[in-house]
């Protein structure tokens, strides 16, 4: 009896080496069907024409290298445009979802405040009812909306999940620095600025960066409500120039600047703009990585 309570748990012992040669090997295998796919996006828009016409479409064995996709998609067309309307999208977007939400979930997670329990209902409630497509089109048409870089924003303005992770959070905190605060005097905004957002960083770096991806993956709402395709954002451009096969050789796409030079081929075109979608993301997911348990797990256990 003593010698098993000294043996390590079962969760604790090594794998034997068949058990990690499968591990391994199913790793490896997953790593190839995510990093492959990438591989030959990147190497395709980089390719020159004579590669993609010699490979007969995608690229997988480098034979040359050009920049002339990503030259021809900033020269001023379209897809120039498309860039910086989401990134203008992102960033404004960004940081009107989270403020919005760090205060609806400061206000939501003090007992106290004002129809506390309603409000809470009719975030929960979202849940369960999504506002319809209809409803919602009419909704921002009223408001005059429509053609407007505002109904890209305020219809997904705020998040009931990321609400709610946040408001966990919150209710986590001490109780005990608030309380002394306001006995110093402190008003609720400088609690929320002073104390609770500095030890907060995690949880808001998180949601920060699930609305900031939303932002720039999103293209629905463009579909619904924006018709003037000079305000289209990137993944709007995407749709139709990549998952459509719409042809890129026209100047209002890649530009007039690239009209009188030699033009990538489309596939490669194509490609670029694969690749300058998923580079923002790429780049940014791996900043706050490690703040994903802490800010949302941690939060979530309660409230």
């Amino acid at each position: 009896m003593s010698t098993l309570f000294k043996d390590r748990p079962v969760w604790a012992e090594r794998p034997s080496l068949p058990v990690r040669t499968a591990k391994n090997t199913m790793l490896a295998a997953i790593a190839a069907v995510i990093v492959l796919p990438l591989y030959v996006v990147i190497l395709t828009s980089v390719s020159p024409a004579s590669a993609v016409n010699s490979a007969g479409g995608l690229v997988l064995v480098p034979q040359g290298f050009s920049l002339q996709a990503y030259a021809d998609l900033f020269g001023g067309g379209v897809v120039t445009r498309a860039v910086l309307v989401s990134l203008g999208v992102t960033a404004v977007g960004t940081a009107v979802s989270l403020a919005a939400t760090v205060l609806a979930a400061y206000g939501l997670s003090q007992p106290g405040s004002l129809w506390h329990r309603p409000l809470l209902f009719a975030v929960l409630l979202t849940f369960l009812f999504a506002p319809g497509m209809i409803p919602l089109y009419l909704l921002v048409s009223d408001l005059g909306l429509i053609d407007s870089y505002w109904s890209l924003i305020l219809p997904t303005a705020v998040n009931a999940f990321n609400l709610v992770v946040m408001r966990a959070f919150f209710m986590n905190l001490p109780g005990e620095i608030a309380d002394s605060a306001r006995v110093d005097g402190a008003n609720e905004w400088t609690i929320l600025t002073r104390l609770v957002l500095p030890m907060s960083k995690g949880v808001t770096a998180v949601v920060g960066l699930f609305y900031a991806v939303g932002y720039w993956n999103a293209f629905f709402n463009a579909i619904l409500y924006i018709n003037d395709n000079a305000k289209w954002p990137l993944q709007l451009v995407l749709r139709q120039y990549v998952q459509q096969g719409q042809q890129l050789s026209s100047s209002s796409v890649i530009g007039d600047a690239a009209q009188g030079t030699a033009s990538a081929p489309n596939l490669a075109i194509q490609m670029a703009i694969v690749v300058v979608a998923l580079v923002p993301v790429t780049f940014i997911y791996p900043l706050v990585q490690k703040h994903f348990t802490k800010g949302v797990i941690i939060g979530a256990v309660k409230g």
